[in-house]
């Protein structure tokens, strides 16, 4: 698309919302697939509940915290009250953060096997990034049924 002369960056656009729309649907389809795991792998996150946080978590703990964390998921992609679901998601990801912090120090280890070990850390400080963004920018994603009910409000108030 082609823009003769205007302002690119004050040139409303489908651009903008499509790009909110699929950074909103990815980030919540990669929590939504942590958290559907933990149902089929209740064990290895009771272990990791256990390991990193000190907490004996029994199976139905697991599942709670997995239906929590899909219902904000589905809330997410929804786009359905944005300023506090998408902190939430920010949330969910933050205790991720914190137990794979030390990783960051040192992102080219590899093990005895030549596999890089602090790769997936690396990868969810970028994936939490972009959480912090989604959040930042929330008031951009026009295509979110928070924005849709907010411009039929307009609408019948006119």
């Amino acid at each position: 698309m082609e823009y003769k002369g205007e302002d690119v960056m004050r040139t409303p656009t489908w651009f903008e919302p499509l790009g909110m729309l699929l950074l909103r649907l990815g980030l919540a389809w990669f929590i939504f697939v942590w958290a559907g795991n933990k149902f089929t792998a209740t064990g290895q996150y009771q272990f990791i509940m256990q390991r990193f946080d000190g907490i004996e978590a029994g199976p139905w703990m697991v599942y709670a915290i997995a239906t929590f964390q899909i219902v904000i998921c589905v809330l997410v992609m929804l786009g359905q009250w944005r300023t506090v679901t998408y902190a939430l998601l920010v949330g969910i990801h933050a205790l991720t953060i914190y137990r794979v912090w030390p990783g960051f120090l040192e992102p080219f280890a590899v093990s005895e096997k030549g596999f890089p070990v602090n790769r997936n850390g690396i990868n969810a400080l970028a994936i939490f990034l972009a959480m912090i963004a989604l959040w930042l920018l929330r008031g951009r994603d026009t295509w979110s049924l928070d924005a849709l009910r907010a411009r039929r409000n307009e609408q019948r108030d006119v």
